[in-house]
């Protein structure tokens, strides 16, 4: 089984790759392939609402999505990752929820897939919450099952979040749950 990582986060090396990376290497332990997205990497144009993925099994537009809903099309578990602009995700990760219609309309092909969100703020309360719900309901609007960290909403840090061993401990939380939701599901 596969793991897909999605650090939603403009800056490569700050709190969300820590996050996603951490993530991956629990996934790792407990057995699962793993894949990583890093959004500062990618080339995404926001949708422009052409409606072209309503009667094709695409989008005619040109960056990496093809490739991106392809990982997340193959991974049995995904793990999002974002940092808090104003109360909820970035752009940039925007775009990517945007962009992942054509994986609804051609099938629900994220259905049953289990998923986890994680958020980092500039303090304890920094609209962590607000942004792992947006998350949620991604993935809710993919018909996605949805875990947390078996206490609240998901993995919630401040910055830095290599330092936030409380926050890290939901984080942590939220990975395992995810992998525990699909070892039982494997297990049907």
């Amino acid at each position: 089984m596969k793991i897909v990582g999605i650090s939603g986060s403009p800056n490569r090396e700050g709190s969300n790759n820590h996050m996603i990376e951490r993530s991956l290497d629990i996934a790792k332990q407990r057995g699962f392939d793993r894949e990583k997205i890093t959004l500062a990497n990618a080339n995404i144009s926001p949708c422009t609402d052409c409606h072209v993925c309503r009667t094709q099994n695409s989008c005619p537009i040109d960056d990496d999505m093809a490739g991106i809903n392809s990982s997340l099309e193959s991974a049995d578990g995904i793990i999002v990752s974002s940092p808090v602009y104003f109360g909820s995700p970035p752009g940039q990760l925007k775009m990517l929820f945007d962009r992942t219609l054509p994986l609804r309309r051609n099938g629900f092909l994220l259905k049953d897939k289990v998923g986890g969100a994680l958020a980092v703020g500039a303090s304890r309360n920094g609209g962590q919450e607000y942004t792992l719900l947006a998350i949620h309901a991604w993935m809710h609007i993919h018909g996605m099952i949805v875990v947390g960290d078996n206490s609240h909403f998901g993995g919630i840090t401040q910055k830095a979040a290599d330092t936030d061993e409380e926050g890290m401990k939901t984080v942590e939380d939220t990975v395992n749950k995810l992998c525990d939701t699909l070892d039982r599901l494997a297990a049907r």
